[in-house]
């Protein structure tokens, strides 16, 4: 069966034959018609969506990524697609909102239910990028001392407004989390026993912890939904499996973004302006431009250096690619670790100790090959010189690279902003000038 795809949409719409595409739309699932809005340009988005019934409108819209849905709301006006942001769960709700102007925003909030709008109240009252932000408020719960057919009852009168139900958070009459219950538990007890007997010790979140850091750790339990306390321990949500995979893939997006030296966009390729790509672009070329400034100029200091042993110019990419390198890997192993909260920036001592030992093994490993290439082709002295800065290049940069997650984490700082630019100009500057002080010392020059 052929894939109707993003490029068959705007011959459709282009060639006027709207009738026939609003059909086989309606053949599409929700999710498969949410994935070729997003990949659209935005009047073929918009003419497409107003070919949509109501109640797949509902679906799809729930389905488009944050951008998408701005951009739709912002071409449609907020009457047309009311309907779908109240049914919108809290969390996305408020990830939308942050796409959008103030005034649209407002006059979105307005359109919702009360009980909408307080629950939507609770997600924005937390700052962006916290698990309270991505946290769902409705929620079923029971206590420990009823009985699990009052517990399933329970359920059933409020399940349908919540976001998961199959991990249901014990609490008590206080509110704070005692634990959690299986719903497939509760439903093949005994109905006379009591919840406390199927409630286990809950792996949750503060509430203002990193939305990162809760999403790996749900992830990595493989658990379907993590209660969300206060620091009191009062429950106020819940952060599902459905929701931090969303966390973890936006992470890894940006991370993979800026280890390439750009931005990510919000728009898919093809449909971004020529601005939005340059944006996403320029500001780490800048950096970057930085730090070859800062290699110019320690090239020019020890220009003399060079002049006297010329051999020596040829070796600076491959010094400085291996520094570069070197403190990346180090860099992305530890702001990985960071994320699943493997360690923690107090562990810092710990993190160089261990950088130390893996930066001076690869660098003996790589500074055996440097020197017995260099000294074959060039002669014993430049071998050792090549050899000895390789070791110590790849040690001072697999430390700094392991360092600079940590530091950029105690000063709020995301780790993958701060971690690669410094990196770049750190380990290409410094490594030259430990390169050609090697030199001078062995060499005599």
């Amino acid at each position: 069966m052929p894939t109707f795809t993003a490029t068959d949409l705007h011959d459709a719409i282009d060639s006027g034959r709207l009738t026939a595409l609003g059909a086989e739309l309606s053949r599409l699932a929700p999710q498969d018609v949410a994935a070729l809005l997003d990949a659209s340009s935005e009047g073929h988005r918009t003419i497409a969506f107003r070919l949509l019934p109501k109640d797949d409108a509902v679906q799809v819209f729930d389905d488009l990524t944050p951008g998408a849905q701005a951009a739709l709301i912002n071409s449609l006006g907020t009457a047309e697609v009311a309907d779908a942001f109240d049914e919108m769960d809290p969390d996305d709700r408020a990830e939308l909102l942050d796409e959008l102007p103030a005034n649209v925003a407002k006059a979105l909030i307005r359109s919702l239910s009360p009980s909408e709008r307080e629950a939507t109240a609770v997600v924005l009252g937390f700052r962006r990028g916290s698990v309270g932000r991505r946290m769902s408020p409705e929620f079923v719960h029971v206590f420990p001392e009823e009985t699990c057919a009052t517990a399933i009852e329970r359920i059933k009168a409020r399940g349908r407004d919540a976001e998961t139900i199959y991990t249901i958070p014990v609490v008590d009459h206080q509110r704070r989390l005692v634990g959690v219950a299986s719903l497939r538990d509760l439903l093949l007890s005994d109905p006379e026993a009591l919840v406390e007997e199927y409630t286990s010790s809950p792996i949750f979140a503060y509430v203002t912890e990193d939305a990162e850091s809760a999403a790996h750790r749900l992830i990595d339990r493989a658990v379907l939904a993590m209660p969300v306390v206060d620091n009191e321990d009062r429950l106020l949500g819940m952060l599902t499996m459905d929701d931090a995979a969303e966390v973890v893939e936006a992470a890894r997006d940006e991370d993979e973004a800026r280890a390439g030296a750009r931005e990510v966009l919000k728009t898919p390729y093809l449909q971004a302006s020529i601005l939005a790509v340059t944006r996403a672009r320029v500001v780490w070329l800048f950096v970057l431009a930085v730090s070859a400034i800062l290699t110019v100029n320690v090239l020019e200091i020890f220009e003399g250096t060079l002049e006297q042993r010329v051999a020596l110019a040829l070796f600076i990419p491959l010094l400085t690619g291996i520094g570069g390198n070197t403190g990346s890997q180090a860099a992305t192993t530890v702001t990985r670790a960071l994320a699943t909260a493997e360690v923690v920036p107090r562990d810092a001592a710990r993190v160089a100790g261990k950088e130390i030992r893996v930066g001076l093994t690869m660098g003996v490993a790589l500074g055996v090959v440097g020197f017995a290439v260099a000294s074959a082709v060039y002669g014993l002295d430049i071998g050792i010189v090549i050899g000895t800065t390789i070791v110590s290049i790849c040690t001072m940069a697999a430390t700094v690279g392991g360092l600079m997650p940590l530091l950029a984490k105690t000063i709020r700082v995301d780790p993958a902003v701060f971690s690669t630019p410094f990196i770049s100009t750190f380990c290409d500057a410094t490594g030259l000038i430990v390169y050609f002080l090697i030199a001078k010392t062995v060499l005599g020059i």
